[in-house]
């Protein structure tokens, strides 16, 4: 849903810098990697030890690099199908680190089992999720938007990881359930965006 709303606003905030990037010589792909591979080390070193506020901002600030990649791919002036299965297929590899940070914290430092049960529920509706996209996609249908995408995903579970860390109880298992309850209502419209289409398809 922010990707629809705040997509403008960001685009003029990211393209000057993505432009100075490619002038620099980086490429997108490398950018993709560099916060992929950040973001998945700081999740499984900060969250598991109980070091919520640490992982709450490194995590955060890798994850914006995504954004960079496709300011830096309009730089170009163009995209790639690489660069985009890539940069897909990294996404799923920071959501699943991320999650399954987070529920090792619940399960481990925490000892809340209702927690970590969100944060597998999480896990497993987030990939669900984006395979209903690509899937639809690959069989020329659509299946966009639903209130809760990856961006709102991650602003939710790091919220929570974040409230947590500065002392605010259940911020952590409020803000799982939360976004549990919201991808399930995603998922499902997802799926009826899919029927819609393939509706639309054969009339």
């Amino acid at each position: 849903m922010l990707n629809i709303f705040a997509r403008a606003s960001v685009s003029r905030v990211l393209d000057p810098l993505g432009r100075a990037l490619v002038r620099a010589g980086l490429t997108p792909n490398a950018m993709t990697v560099v916060g992929t591979t950040g973001a998945i080390v700081c999740a499984l070193v900060f969250f598991p030890t109980g070091m919520l506020l640490a992982g709450t901002f490194t995590v955060w600030g890798f994850a914006m690099l995504d954004l960079l990649d496709g300011a830096m791919a309009r730089a170009r002036g163009y995209g790639t199908p690489f660069g985009a299965a890539l940069d897909a297929t990294c996404d799923r590899l920071v959501d699943g680190a991320l999650f399954g940070a987070i529920a090792w914290w619940c399960f481990v430092v925490a000892s809340d089992l209702r927690a970590a049960a969100a944060a597998l529920v999480c896990l497993v509706l987030g990939q669900v999720i984006s395979y209903i996209k690509a899937r639809a996609e690959a069989s020329g249908l659509k299946a966009d938007g639903g209130i809760v995408e990856r961006a709102e995903r991650l602003i939710i579970a790091l919220v929570g990881t974040g409230l947590e860390g500065f002392g605010v109880p259940y911020a952590v298992e409020g803000s799982l359930w939360l976004l549990a309850v919201l991808s399930a209502i995603t998922l499902a419209q997802r799926m009826f965006a899919v029927a819609a289409s393939a509706r639309e398809e054969h009339a």
